[in-house]
């Protein structure tokens, strides 16, 4: 089967640009990893600058937009990582387990690859989702099976230690929740083209102009303005992280 980047990830680089806060947490997991593994790698997103890094990525589409001088990128799957047992110090994947064909051989191979820890930034399904599943109550529908609950990392990984990561007013990453205080910004399809959510969305033209009508009314201010004065907001985002070091 095509990966799904190879079909949605046209010009994905351009919306999707690391943020530093989200950055920095995912630096600090990583501890002192020297070599790390970067799994469902895209276009090389958080991927640290001053480590020894090596991509594995399924979608050519997606290898082709990493920027020049970024890690050496090979195309692979997360379940069958071409690489010896204690390869690298770390590894670590970023809004990417939900893709996976089966969770627990992608963690299990993660596992056989890294010599001290595993990172993975992931979304909690039992977190409360924000104001935009009011709209679209079909996001709820799709991520709930295939967002892994946080027990199931715990349980192919041994102790592991999550936290929650806000996200910014001003998320420069352009993922589904980022742009919690820009309703605005669902109403672009070139941002909604750089969220796979809406690719696997069947017709959402409905809730797209009653999200519209409401911006336009002042109803969505009426109901969800308090969110204005908040400079970040958890809305489920986990950073996971299992250190044998």
């Amino acid at each position: 089967m095509k990966p799904l980047y190879d079909k949605i990830g046209v010009g994905y680089a351009q919306r999707r640009q690391p943020d530093p806060r989200i950055a920095r947490a995912i630096q600090q997991a990583l501890g002192d990893a020297h070599s790390v593994l970067n799994i469902g790698a895209g276009t090389g997103s958080y991927e640290p600058s001053d480590r020894d890094v090596t991509a594995l990525e399924p979608s050519a589409e997606m290898i082709q937009q990493r920027p020049p001088g970024s890690a050496t990128a090979h195309q692979g799957a997360a379940e069958n990582l071409p690489f010896a047992d204690q390869q690298f110090d770390a590894a670590m994947a970023v809004l990417t387990v939900h893709h996976w064909s089966d969770l627990n051989a992608g963690l299990r191979e993660m596992r056989r690859v890294a010599k001290d820890r595993v990172v993975i930034l992931t979304f909690d399904p039992a977190a409360d989702y924000f104001w935009l599943a009011d709209y679209i109550p079909e996001i709820i529908a799709l991520d709930q099976p295939i967002m892994p609950k946080m027990d199931a990392f715990q349980a192919i990984l041994g102790e592991t230690n999550v936290e929650a990561v806000p996200v910014p007013h001003d998320c420069s990453d352009g993922f589904l929740g980022a742009y919690w205080r820009r309703p605005e910004a669902y109403l672009n399809p070139d941002v909604r083209s750089a969220i796979s959510t809406f690719a696997k969305l069947d017709d959402i033209s409905g809730a797209l102009k009653q999200l519209e009508d409401d911006l336009a009314s002042g109803a969505w201010d009426a109901r969800y303005g308090d969110l204005m004065q908040e400079e970040s907001l958890d809305i489920g985002y986990r950073l996971v992280v299992a250190n044998w070091s």
